[in-house]
């Protein structure tokens, strides 16, 4: 669309409104735009404008409760979701990540919890086997962010977990580790406390039978953030510098510290990928 020379929209940039927006389809690779037409869940914090008569309501509420037991089933992650209900135009992204939709028909799907963005209430969420992950199963559209654009390849298969993003009808995966690993005076050390094993190399998850599995082009994890949480940056509402002495955070107020596992437990977090 054109635009007044001399205006805001820097030269080559595209100028979008209600009408010109793709309808269930990528705006470029780090937006994805939902024509909304019922209701859709949302991980909180992902939607980044929208367009048309559009209600945002906390999963729980008793007006959608029977949606609610048909369709969400993960009282671990309920806190971090919402429910979008109306008419108009979503618009998702998650820090500049990659976003993308995929089409589930008659399937199951496990993917990273914090990877999810949004899914079509036609599908039904359970909590996977596999901490920190969620199973998707039926038939439906659900939108997913990841590091850099995924790649599908089939089982069997061994997979950097900090890499994986999810799996898709087949068997979830078991834990491998390289021979070395578990060998020496190294091995006896790290199987007594926790240490080491972060490596791609030292530590796999393994994919057997049939089925697809994801994985992003980059071995570094998304950044998890509290759902809500405000950047500690100045013209930011509720931002700014973190106020020194608060207590349970990093960073200041506004940045709530991850639990972590206690001792040296708290390294198979990182080697395990969660």
């Amino acid at each position: 669309m054109s635009h007044p020379p001399g205006g805001p929209v820097p030269e080559g940039y595209q100028v979008f409104d209600a009408a010109t927006l793709p309808a269930g389809d990528n705006v470029n690779p780090y937006a994805f735009c939902v024509a909304l037409d019922g209701r859709w869940f949302l991980q909180k914090g992902k939607m980044i404008a929208y367009y048309g008569q559009i209600d945002f309501h906390g999963i729980g509420h008793g007006r959608l409760d029977r949606l609610i037991a048909s369709s969400f089933h993960s009282p671990l992650h309920a806190a971090d979701w919402v429910v979008a209900e109306g008419r108009g135009k979503l618009l998702l992204a998650d820090r500049a990540f990659h976003v993308n939709s995929y089409d589930l028909q008659d399937g199951n799907l496990t993917v990273r919890a914090g990877n999810l963005l949004a899914f079509d209430p036609a599908l039904s969420l359970k909590q996977s086997i596999v901490p920190g992950f969620l199973t998707l199963i039926g038939t439906g559209t659900f939108v997913a962010a990841s590091n850099g654009e995924v790649h599908f390849v089939e089982p069997p298969v061994r997979v950097d977990p900090q890499a994986l993003v999810g799996w898709a009808d087949c068997p979830s995966p078991c834990h491998h580790y390289d021979h070395a690993y578990l060998q020496g005076v190294m091995g006896g050390v790290r199987a007594l406390t926790g240490l080491g094993g972060a490596s791609g190399e030292e530590h796999q998850f393994e994919f057997v039978g049939a089925g697809t599995v994801l994985i992003q082009s980059s071995e570094v994890l998304m950044d998890e953030r509290a759902t809500g949480e405000v950047p500690q940056q100045a013209g930011v509402p509720g931002g700014g510098p973190g106020t020194p002495g608060d207590q349970g955070t990093q960073g200041g107020r506004g940045s709530p510290q991850v639990p972590q596992l206690p001792g040296q437990l708290g390294n198979i977090q990182r080697r395990f990928g969660l």
